[in-house]
Order: structure tokens, then C-alpha cells, then sequence
């Protein structure tokens, strides 16, 4: 999923799995979010990020979103503002590493 809004309070409470990719521009998720459950990170991989690209421009050609056809041209500057969110019971779980330097260091 990927929220382009402000989340509410408790965010995440009940997320049994899948991923999340969270424009935190206030920079106030965390806590407005149950970070007890959930791990979240700023985006540190290319293969969630071009993931992330892909359903923005999906939600863009959907719904005419100005927000949405405006994020892929400040990517640069715009990205640094997503959050990759994911429960954590389902880190080791998922397909693809959350980070490019784990890949990396196991090489």
C-alpha cells in the first residue's frame, strides 16, 4: 500500500503483513504509528524503490493525482520523505532484502 496522506494515531495496530510505503512529510509517523509492531525505514532499497515508482504512477494514471505526477519528477528530493513500513514479525519473511548494503555484505 502506499499512503500519501497523513496516517492516523495507531497506525499499523493489526498489520499481519504486507508492506507499506508511508510519505511521512510532517516527519511525525512514528508517532502516530504502533511502533511496537512495525519496522519502519527511510527507503535504503532499489527494488522496493522502483516498486514504490511504479504505484504512484499507477495511482497517477488512476486518479489524476496532482500529488502523485509531482513525486516522480522531485524524486531526488521527495524520496527522502518515504518511510518503508513493514510488521516485524514479517522481516525475515519477505522476498526481496529492505536494504541493498545487506545484499552487499553478504556477497
Amino acid at each position: 500500500a502506499v499512503i500519501l496522506g497523513r496516517v492516523g494515531d495507531n497506525f499499523g495496530a493489526g498489520m499481519t503483513g504486507g508492506m507499506a510505503y508511508v510519505y511521512d512529510e510532517a516527519g511525525d509517523f512514528e508517532a502516530r504509528a504502533n511502533m511496537e509492531t512495525l519496522h519502519a525505514q527511510p527507503l535504503a532499497s532499489e527494488h522496493w524503490e522502483m516498486e514504490l515508482i511504479a504505484l504512484i504512477r499507477a495511482h497517477r494514471r488512476e486518479t489524476g493525482s496532482k500529488l502523485a505526477e509531482r513525486l516522480p519528477r522531485e524524486w531526488e528530493t521527495e524520496r527522502r520523505r518515504f518511510l518503508q513500513v513493514c510488521p516485524k514479525e514479517m522481516l525475515h519473511r519477505i522476498a526481496h532484502p529492505l536494504d541493498d548494503r545487506a545484499v552487499a555484505e553478504s556477497a
